[in-house]
């Protein structure tokens, strides 16, 4: 037996999972909500969860076009939300936007040839860079997202743009992947997981945090796009998360589970620095609790020395 694989079963675990390349789009409306969807709690990844809308890049429908296409793509397949170029002069009705999500969530028709059809120009432009982020490795499927961010009022847009939207969302598994969609403003998203009245994954909770501090009230200003938009351009934005447990915390004692990023004191940070995630898991593996500890500022303070260099997904 090669030394290598009898080390692997002496320890008696698998090699982690190759991570899946992925895209997730936060789509921020003019009263700073952004769009969640509500996963099926039968699904097969993140059950039951508030995630953004997004999903892996799929080489028949996004082959050549990058992850900002498969963004786009995963967007209007899950919410019925098109985001087009604003030089894109025809808007489809309802009920041809409702046979093409149906016919690309099957894999009969190709993202691109629909948006041919009506001179679509799918708008990566508006698609801004907001961190990477690499599922653990001891979890069993595994993904390598590159999330986004976009403001609706800088896209031109077909689909609902506020408030709670339950119908027009793709049913030709019967719901196997998204029961629901809404816009709701990160602020609430948050105080509804505290709540329990929503489950979140600790990407999606740190991504919230982090905007509730920036998309202020209910009206979204010239202002706080720019502080995004230097969050995504600057270190934040090219930050690659790896999220590992913390050696030798005893979660079955603690009752939680710490993860901690690159940046961490543990993770190449300097001394005292704070980057990690104390997380209550529930059922099916999704976090009933998250408390997020970063004692940094995210605009000035972030050592990007201790990241990887963003991958071209």
């Amino acid at each position: 037996m090669a030394p290598q694989t009898e080390k692997a079963n002496l320890k008696g675990r698998s090699p982690p999972a190759i991570p899946r390349p992925s895209a997730s789009i936060i789509v921020v409306n003019s009263e700073n909500e952004i769009l969640l969807v509500h996963r099926n709690p039968k699904s097969k990844s993140f059950a039951n969860a508030h995630v953004f809308p997004g999903g892996n890049y799929d080489e028949k429908q996004d082959g050549g076009d990058g992850m900002p296409f498969t963004a786009l793509r995963e967007l209007f397949e899950e919410s019925g939300l098109l985001l087009v170029h604003p030089s894109s002069k025809k808007t489809p009705t309802d009920s041809e936007l409702d046979a093409a999500r149906e016919a690309i969530h099957t894999q009969t028709r190709m993202f691109r040839d629909f948006l041919a059809q009506y001179d679509l120009r799918p708008n990566v432009e508006s698609l801004l860079p907001f961190t990477q982020w690499v599922t653990p490795p001891f979890v069993p499927r595994r993904f390598h997202t590159q999330f986004y961010i976009a403001f609706l009022d800088e896209a031109r847009a077909a689909g609902f743009s506020r408030g709670d939207k339950m119908d027009r969302l793709p049913t030709p598994d019967g719901g196997q992947e998204v029961i629901a969609a809404r816009f709701v403003h990160p602020t609430h998203a948050l105080q509804e997981f505290a709540a329990k009245k929503i489950s979140l994954f600790p990407p999606q909770f740190y991504l919230l945090t982090t905007l509730a501090d920036v998309l202020r009230g209910a009206r979204n200003t010239a202002e706080q796009r720019e502080r995004v938009r230097a969050l995504a351009y600057g270190a934040f934005g090219s930050m690659v998360i790896n999220p590992l447990p913390l050696r030798g915390h005893d979660m079955k004692a603690a009752g939680y589970q710490v993860l901690t990023y690159e940046g961490d004191e543990t993770r190449g940070g300097s001394p005292g620095r704070r980057h990690r995630s104390k997380v209550w898991f529930g059922p099916a593996g999704a976090a009933a609790g998250v408390a997020l500890e970063r004692n940094f500022d995210v605009f000035s303070d972030i050592e990007a020395h201790v990241f990887a260099k963003p991958s071209k997904l």
